[in-house]
């Protein structure tokens, strides 16, 4: 059995738990490396379980247990050429971690295959990915979004299950105290997704065969976990993509474990 888990999800921390036969991955490190060993104990798993970490970006809220986790668990990292060269320079990675530059075209790590895309975010060199299960489920991790390209939409149809980022509310930004400067970069088309952002997006994903979806990194000062739900839900129901037709949308936890998503 196969499954996705949030070990944390927001603009504190970002981290996620990837399992499909006998392999374990994490998706980011962000956090800290205490909150992702407790968490990976949560979702039934162990730091001693994991293959690889694979990188999105090199923003610190998706890799600052790194340094720490990785002496607890020396495995490869894989991450785009970039954000290597980040992490290289501005992080002190233990010796014998292989560091190994991402495959645009796809690549395995044991029984997963693992299919990265670009994202627009304002990154080194930010990607989502697409990942195929042994069962031959497909899972799709997409947050840190400006917009919604149609590369990212492409690259995401047909996937069972998405995590994909709903950030900011709208209305919650507009009164937020952060600097106009933060406030613009934030919802520029290298920032993140908004909830109306991320509502029309799942319409068009559940339209090419998603039905189940996790909405993540949400912001700490800019949402809420019911406004995300309330935005993404409403657009389903409004297009007839209910529960009872078997879709769901779940929010994922900012700084605990979520429930793992089973496939």
């Amino acid at each position: 059995m196969a499954l996705i888990c949030p070990l944390c999800s927001g603009s504190s921390g970002n981290s996620i738990l990837v399992q499909g036969g006998s392999s374990s991955i994490l998706v980011d490190a962000g956090g800290t490396c205490k909150s992702i060993c407790a968490a990976l104990t949560q979702a039934g798993s162990s730091y001693e379980e994991l293959d690889a970490i694979v990188l999105t970006h090199e923003h610190s809220d998706h890799i600052k247990a790194l340094p720490v986790l990785l002496k607890k668990a020396p495995v490869p990292v894989y991450a785009t050429e970039a954000v290597l060269e980040y992490l290289a320079e501005n992080l002190k990675i233990p010796a014998n971690v292989p560091l190994v530059p991402l495959n645009m075209a796809g690549f395995c790590i044991h029984d997963l295959h693992i299919a990265p895309f670009p994202t627009p975010h304002d990154s080194v060199g930010s990607v989502g990915y697409r990942i195929a299960l042994p069962e031959g489920q497909h899972i799709g991790i997409a947050t840190d979004l400006g917009h919604f390209t149609p590369q990212v939409e492409e690259s995401l149809s047909g996937c069972q299950a998405i995590l994909l980022e709903s950030n900011y509310d709208d209305g919650m930004i507009l009164c937020s105290p952060y600097p106009y400067p933060l406030k613009r970069r934030i919802m520029s088309p290298k920032g993140h997704l908004s909830n109306n952002a991320c509502a029309s997006a799942a319409v068009a994903l559940a339209r090419k065969g998603t039905s189940r979806f996790i909405l993540g990194h949400l912001s700490e000062n800019n949402n809420m976990p019911q406004l995300a739900f309330q935005a993404t839900q409403t657009a389903m129901d409004g297009a007839g993509m209910t529960a009872q037709e078997g879709f769901s949308v779940v929010v994922a936890k900012r700084s605990q474990c979520s429930a793992p998503l089973f496939l």
